[in-house]
């Protein structure tokens, strides 16, 4: 029987704004990286997700579950372990960042792999901040990996669940082969024609930031009289407008 490991773990915490965001009555938070199942969802990587592809932030229940959707039965997707969903390839450390769009009073925040709780963090009974992440140390283990993130809110009997698929130690789910192009049959002319200098593509630009439109990384938009650039390909929600959400947007 594997022996349960004392694993060291650092939590930092990061507060984006004080100003009070608003948002639905059931937007929450969830780990948005490394990305879990409902932030694949969320970005469209893994596709016929059902609803939380809309609400990935909403996977709330009572405290206690060891589920990653939470009992909810229209997320039920979520423990679907046949649905391929990809793994991030990782060292032995792994930073995980929650993206709260509601910032509950916490008390505590804990990670588990199978019955394994692997790290928790106090949370004091304090609101965190717009994104939150914890380092914490997984080298006790190897191999695929499915974390289960819990988010004990301190003021109600519910928590927030988010499992997140690793490749601890590297050799996550790898890139397609690209298709070689075939060499031509035919000989090359005798004259080559004229070359032109390429046309510099110009970085990509979303226009203004728009609620339900999907952004990818590199992405530049406009919001509020400033400009803010995509680090991290998602579809955009109501209470995600880039000043509030760094772990998506940097300003330019």
């Amino acid at each position: 029987m594997r022996r349960a490991l004392t694993l060291p773990l650092v939590a930092t915490g990061a507060i984006a704004t004080t100003l009070a965001v608003g948002a639905p009555a059931q937007a929450h938070g969830y780990v948005s990286g490394p990305p879990s199942r409902q932030a694949l969802c969320a970005q469209g990587r893994v596709p016929d997700c059902g609803q939380i592809r809309y609400e990935p932030q909403s996977v709330e229940g009572p405290k206690g579950l060891r589920s990653c959707h939470a009992g909810i039965s229209h997320f039920a997707v979520l423990d679907d372990d046949s649905r391929g969903w990809p793994a991030t390839s990782v060292g032995s450390s792994v930073t995980f960042t929650w993206t709260n769009t509601a910032r509950h009073a916490t008390s505590n925040w804990e990670y588990f792999i199978g019955s394994t709780r692997v790290a928790v963090v106090n949370g004091g009974g304090q609101q965190p901040g717009a994104t939150v992440s914890h380092t914490v140390n997984l080298s006790g283990w190897s191999g695929r990996q499915k974390v289960l993130a819990v988010w004990n809110i301190a003021d109600t009997a519910n928590a927030f669940y988010a499992c997140v698929d690793l490749q601890i130690g590297g050799g996550g789910t790898p890139s397609p082969t690209p298709t070689p192009t075939p060499r031509p049959t035919t000989p090359a002319p005798t004259t080559p024609p004229p070359t032109t200098s390429p046309t510099p593509t110009p970085p990509a630009s979303g226009g203004t930031w728009t609620a339900g439109r999907t952004y990818q990384v590199g992405d530049q938009v406009t919001y509020g009289g400033a400009t803010y650039r995509c680090r991290q390909a998602h579809t955009a929600l109501p209470g995600w407008e880039p000043p509030y959400v760094p772990a998506l947007w940097t300003q330019v």
